[in-house]
This record gives structure tokens, C-alpha cells and sequence, in this order.
């Protein structure tokens, strides 16, 4: 299933590479404003991941989040919905931009395990909250401005979760209910092919991203995990692509899948965004074929 996943996003990645130049990529070079207080070009600051950060959905990147320039700040806010055949997923959260600098996020998850909660025993709509906020900061590189160059746009970030569930999370073999995880995030736009790239390097040790607690009775350590993406610039407003992310395994009672997506996100203007997904999160708490529809809007400026 794994290697299926991954010859879908390198398949994707060939397609969006062998489009070269096209009439779209001239349209976008035609807008780049000569100076970079004119403003970043649309969904260039990526939408709003499940953690709250800049990024994809279930992919952060290294940009960061909204349209403010190195004189401006940025922000948005934005809500999340994934359904699932057994469980359903929710987020809230809202990010700001400094300077095209620094990037502040919060977020707020919502696991609703419905019917399955009570085959899992712990009731009928039994739900899993996790709070998160987050810090990115931009080292180098532009991810958009630097096209005489093949440097990447590298940032490093900070989460802090909270889970709301210690006692299940024990009960289910994990370690804690708050973990801290640290990511590096590189990514670059090529405007001549009209494909954005990126990936990242996550330490981790959280369960289903935090929803199961962090650590278990398999594997307490951090381990380095992969979040990658790729997007097809349509035409201005439009992008198209794929990501997807690895996850540690670390409880006993459940195996756990990596994740991946493929997307569209539509951005109306600088202001409002729509983010509509096929998602495949694989086993989660031992329910497998955990395939669904993931839509996110996104608020801001």
C-alpha cells in the first residue's frame, strides 16, 4: 500500500515537471511585482495545514503563511474538515505572518471516533482534543523571488501539542499526553515550469500526529519523519498536486499508515481560499481503508 502511495506522488511529480513552459508560467512572470513590498502572488504562502501552519494540508512548508511582505504582516484563520468511513476529523485555528519572517500559529484538533467509539469502548461520539501552537522561522531563501537560483526557501519550526485524553492515551500504551516536535522545511517554486516543490524533516514521536498522544510501548524516541509536496500551478488561482507524509509507529495495540492526499486549492483572491482533497490515512486505532474527503476554507490577507 505504501509503495502504491509513493508511485502516486512521483507519478504526479513527473506529470507537473514535464508540463516545461507554458502560458501559465508567463502570466505569472509577467505579475511578479519588481519589488517585494508589491506583495506575494496567490496561494504562494500555501493554505493552512491541520497544524495550523502555512503549508498543504497534511504537508508544511517552509513559507510563511499569508500575503505580507518583509514591511507587512499576514494572517488568516481557517477551518478544516476530513470524513472518514469511521471517524471524523476537525480543525480550527489561525496563523500570522511577520515580515515574511516569522510565522505564529494555533490550532485546535477535534478526533471524533462516532459509532467506532463505542467498539473501541470508550463510548458513543467519543472525541479527542489536541491543542497545538507553533513557531516558524524563515533562515534563507525566498521560495519565489529566488528564480536565478536553485536555493530553496529553508525555514525551522517549533509545535507544542496538548492532548486533552491522558487517561485513554495511557490506557492505550501511549507515553504523554503533550509532546514537542521540531521540523526543517525547504521549498521552491520553479515559475518556468510552474511546479512548487517541497519537503520537510519532522522530529517526532506523536501518535496519528498527537491525536494518540506521543511515545508508546513499541517506541518512546523521536524519530526524523518526511512531509513532502508537490503543486501544479494551473493558472493563477489554481493549483494541483499531491503530498505525503510519514508517521512513526510506536503503539502495540495499532498499526499506523502514512498518510497522503491528493489536492486542489482554489484561491477566489487574496482573502479567501478553498482546499478540497481525496485523503488516504490509512489504519488508524485498527480500522483500516481509512479513505476520505478533507475541504478546508481559509480566511485572511
Amino acid at each position: 500500500m505504501r509503495l502504491k502511495h509513493l508511485l502516486l506522488t512521483l507519478a504526479l511529480s513527473a506529470a507537473a515537471l514535464a508540463g516545461l513552459t507554458t502560458p501559465v508560467a508567463a502570466q505569472i512572470f509577467d505579475s511578479l511585482p519588481d519589488s517585494r513590498s508589491g506583495g506575494k502572488l496567490l496561494l504562494t504562502g500555501g493554505v493552512s495545514s491541520i497544524e495550523g501552519s502555512g503549508g498543504g494540508g497534511i504537508a508544511t512548508w517552509s513559507t510563511i503563511t499569508g500575503y505580507g511582505e518583509e514591511d507587512g504582516i499576514g494572517a488568516n484563520v481557517h477551518a478544516t474538515f476530513v470524513d472518514l468511513p469511521d471517524y471524523e476529523f476537525r480543525s480550527v485555528g489561525a496563523a500570522v505572518g511577520l515580515w515574511d519572517r516569522v510565522e505564529l500559529s494555533v490550532a485546535r484538533q477535534e478526533f471524533d471516533t462516532g459509532d467506532t467509539g463505542t467498539a473501541l469502548g470508550l463510548g458513543q461520539g467519543f472525541t479527542f482534543t489536541q491543542d497545538i501552537v507553533g513557531v516558524k522561522v524563515r533562515l534563507f531563501g525566498d521560495a519565489v523571488y529566488d528564480q536565478d537560483r536553485w536555493v530553496p526557501q529553508v525555514s525551522v519550526g517549533v509545535q507544542h501539542k496538548s492532548n486533552d485524553q491522558g487517561a485513554i492515551i495511557s490506557a492505550i500504551g501511549g507515553r504523554d499526553d503533550e509532546g514537542t516536535e521540531v521540523y526543517v522545511a525547504a521549498s521552491k517554486l520553479f515559475l518556468a515550469q510552474s511546479v512548487l516543490v517541497s519537503g520537510t524533516v519532522r522530529w517526532t514521536n506523536a501518535n496519528q500526529t498527537g491525536l494518540l498522544g506521543f511515545g508508546g510501548d513499541v517506541n518512546d524516541d523521536h524519530e526524523a519523519q518526511f512531509e513532502g509536496s508537490v503543486g501544479w500551478l494551473v493558472n493563477r488561482n489554481l493549483v494541483i498536486g499531491a503530498e505525503y507524509r510519514t508517521k512513526p509507529d510506536n503503539l502495540g495495540f495499532a498499526k499506523e499508515d502514512d498518510w497522503v492526499d491528493v489536492y486542489a486549492a482554489y484561491a477566489i483572491n487574496k482573502h479567501v481560499s478553498v482546499t478540497a482533497a481525496w485523503a488516504d490515512l490509512g489504519s488508524i486505532a485498527t480500522f483500516e481503508d481509512q479513505r476520505g474527503l478533507y475541504l478546508s476554507l481559509q480566511v485572511g490577507f
